[in-house]
C-alpha cells in the first residue's frame, strides 16, 4: 500500500509493517501501541474486536486496552506489556468478571454480529437462552463441520438431538455480558502484573456459565478462582457439570478452524449428553 495514501502512516513513526497479526509499534507521539492487521478478513472482524472491547469496559469489570484508532483493517491498541501475575492476580480476574457478569440484558445475542477467532457469529437477538444457543451457536458450527465432511450424519444429528433437550440441561439464566472467547490466552497479564481481557470480537450477552466454562478448556485457573468469582456473582454449584455443553460450541469451531484433531472432543461431549450414535 502506497504509504502516502495509508492513514495508519500518519499515526506510526516509522514504515507500517506489512504482514497481519499483531505488531508492536510506535506512534508519532512517543508512545507504543499494538498494530492488529487483519487484511485477510472482512472489516467487521475487527469492527466487532473495537465494538467489544469498548463493551467489556463499560461493564468497569477486568481491564481492556484502549483503542488509539480504527481503520477498516486494523487498529490501534494500548500496548499492555507482559509481566508476572501479581499475588492477587486471580482475585482481581474474578471479581472483576463477576462484576461483568452482572451486567444483564433483556435478551440474548448483540445488536451486532460478532467473531470468535476467525468464525463469523451470528448475534441475532434473541429472549430464550436456549433458542438462541441452538440456532445460533451449535447449529451452525455443527452444518458447517458437517458440510466440511469433519463430522458425519450421525454426528450432525446428534448435535440436533442435544439441541431439542439444551432446556433439560441448563437453566434459564439470565443474559449476562460475556467476552464470549475466554480461553486462558484472553485472559492476558499486563506488564504491571493487572489481568487484562483482549481479543473481544465474540463479546456478547449470554449464558455467565459459558465464559467461565471456556476458562477450563484449554487449561483451568482452579478452584480458588472459582470460589473467589462466587464472592461477588451467584455461581451454582453443578455449573461444571453443565461446561461441556458450553464449550461444545468452541470445539465445534476448532474442528472447523483447524481440523479433524477436535473431532475425538466433539464426540466426548455428545456421548456424554446424547448417547452413542
Amino acid at each position: 500500500m502506497d504509504a502516502a495514501r495509508d492513514p495508519l502512516s500518519e499515526s506510526i513513526d516509522g514504515a507500517v509493517p506489512e504482514g497481519d497479526g499483531l505488531h508492536r509499534v510506535r506512534l508519532r507521539d512517543g508512545r507504543t501501541a499494538f498494530l492488529k492487521q487483519r487484511r485477510d478478513r472482512p472489516a467487521t472482524l475487527l469492527q466487532a474486536e473495537a465494538r467489544g472491547l469498548r463493551l467489556l469496559r463499560s461493564a468497569g469489570g477486568v481491564r481492556v486496552p484502549d483503542i488509539y484508532a480504527e481503520y477498516p483493517h486494523a487498529l490501534l491498541l494500548e500496548d499492555l506489556g507482559e509481566g508476572m501475575p501479581t499475588e492477587d492476580f486471580q482475585a482481581r480476574a474474578a471479581h472483576g468478571l463477576a462484576r461483568q457478569h452482572l451486567v444483564v440484558s433483556s435478551h440474548f445475542g448483540l445488536e451486532h454480529d460478532g467473531w470468535c477467532g476467525d468464525s463469523p457469529q451470528d448475534n441475532t437477538v434473541d429472549t430464550d437462552g436456549h433458542h438462541f444457543f441452538a440456532t445460533h451457536r451449535l447449529q451452525p458450527q455443527a452444518l458447517r463441520a458437517h458440510r466440511s465432511g469433519y463430522i458425519d450424519d450421525a454426528d450432525h444429528a446428534r448435535v440436533q438431538r442435544l439441541c431439542e433437550r439444551l432446556p433439560e440441561f441448563i437453566p434459564r439464566y439470565s443474559p449476562s455480558l460475556l467476552h464470549g472467547d475466554l480461553w486462558s490466552g484472553n485472559l492476558h497479564c499486563c506488564s504491571n502484573g493487572e489481568p487484562a481481557l483482549i481479543d473481544a470480537g465474540a463479546a456478547h450477552y449470554g449464558w455467565a456459565e459459558a465464559d467461565l466454562a471456556m476458562l477450563t478448556l484449554f487449561g483451568d485457573p482452579g478452584p480458588r478462582f472459582f470460589a473467589q468469582y462466587a464472592e461477588h456473582a451467584a455461581l451454582a454449584s453443578d455449573w461444571r457439570e453443565r461446561a461441556p455443553l458450553y464449550n461444545l460450541y468452541h470445539l465445534l469451531n476448532h474442528l472447523n478452524l483447524f481440523g479433524r484433531g477436535y473431532l475425538g472432543a466433539v464426540r466426548s461431549v455428545l456421548r456424554r449428553f446424547v448417547g452413542a450414535a
